[in-house]
C-alpha cells in the first residue's frame, strides 16, 4: 500500500504571535515551529500503523521552503520512509492543494491523508480541494480508519452519533482526534531520519485566488476584579453595568 501524508508546519502553542507590514504578514522571527499536530499525531501515525499491518510505503509531502526541512526530518524520525518538499512559500489552501495534487497524480497512491486542519489557520480546506483536483472520493474529519483489501471503513463523529462510511481506494481522508495516538521518535528513528531521502521539487504555476488583507490579534483581557463573597449587591451591579451580561 502506498500512502501519502500531507504535512504542514505550525507555530508551537507557546509562541508569541505578531504581525508585520501593516498587519498583513505573520512575523516568523523567533517563532518555534512544529509539525502540525493533526498531521503528525493522527494522519501520519495512522499511516504508519497501516504500513506495519499491511506493508507498503509511507511518504510525506509539504509545500514550503528549506526552513521546513527540520519538521520533515522529525516526521521521518517517527517512521515515514521518504519526504517530498515542494519548494515554495504556501500562499493559501488552493495553492497548496494544487502543488500536492500535481505530485500525487503521478505517484499512484492508494491513500492520501491530511490532518483535519492546521492549528494556525484552522481552514480545513486542503483535503477537500485535493480530492476535487484529483477527482477522488473524500471523507473529512475521520476518527477511525480500517482497510480491508480495496475497501476502507471510516468512522466520523456527527451530531448525535457516529457515521460509518465505506469507500474504495484510492481516496483522500482528513484525520481528527481518535484516529491514532501520538508517537515519540526514538534515538534509532532520529538517526535513521538523517539518511532517508528528502526530495525537493519545483512548484507549478497556479492562479492566485485569495490574498490576506489583514491579521488581528485578540483584544487584551481585562484585569480581574475580586468581589467579596458577601457583597452580592456590588457583584450584581458590575455584572449589569460593566460586564452587561444581566
Amino acid at each position: 500500500m502506498k500512502i501519502l501524508v500531507c504535512i504542514s508546519k505550525s507555530p508551537d502553542t507557546t509562541s508569541k504571535i505578531s504581525f508585520i507590514q501593516d498587519n498583513k504578514v505573520f512575523d516568523e522571527n523567533g517563532v518555534q515551529f512544529i509539525v502540525n499536530p493533526y498531521d503528525e499525531w493522527y494522519a501520519l501515525v495512522r499511516a504508519l500503523e497501516l504500513k506495519e499491518t499491511l506493508g507498503g510505503q509511507v511518504s510525506i509531502i509539504t509545500v514550503g521552503t528549506a526552513n521546513d526541512d527540520a519538521i520533515m526530518r522529525k516526521a521521518l524520525a517517527i517512521g515515514a520512509d521518504e519526504a517530498i518538499r515542494i519548494d515554495a512559500e504556501p500562499k493559501d489552501a488552493y495553492f497548496t492543494a494544487c502543488q500536492i495534487a500535481n505530485f500525487a497524480k503521478e505517484g499512484s497512491f492508494d491513500l492520501i491523508l491530511t490532518g483535519k486542519e492546521t492549528i494556525n489557520y484552522n481552514g480545513s480546506q486542503v483535503g477537500g480541494m485535493l480530492s476535487e483536483i484529483l477527482d477522488l472520493p473524500f471523507v473529512s474529519l475521520a476518527s477511525r480508519l480500517e482497510v480491508n483489501g480495496n475497501t476502507v471503513s471510516v468512522e466520523r463523529e456527527i451530531a448525535g452519533g457516529i457515521q460509518v462510511i465505506e469507500a474504495n481506494l484510492p481516496l483522500v481522508i482528513s484525520c481528527s482526534k481518535g484516529m491514532a495516538e501520538q508517537r515519540i521518535p526514538n534515538m534509532r528513528g532520529i538517526m535513521a531520519a538523517r539518511t532517508k531521502p528528502l526530495q525537493v521539487i519545483s512548484p507549478i504555476s497556479t492562479d492566485d485566488l485569495t490574498s490576506y488583507v489583514l491579521f488581528n490579534t485578540p483584544s487584551s483581557k481585562a484585569a480581574v476584579k475580586m468581589i467579596d463573597a458577601s457583597n452580592m449587591d456590588e457583584l450584581v451591579q458590575l455584572l449589569h453595568n460593566e460586564a452587561k451580561v444581566i
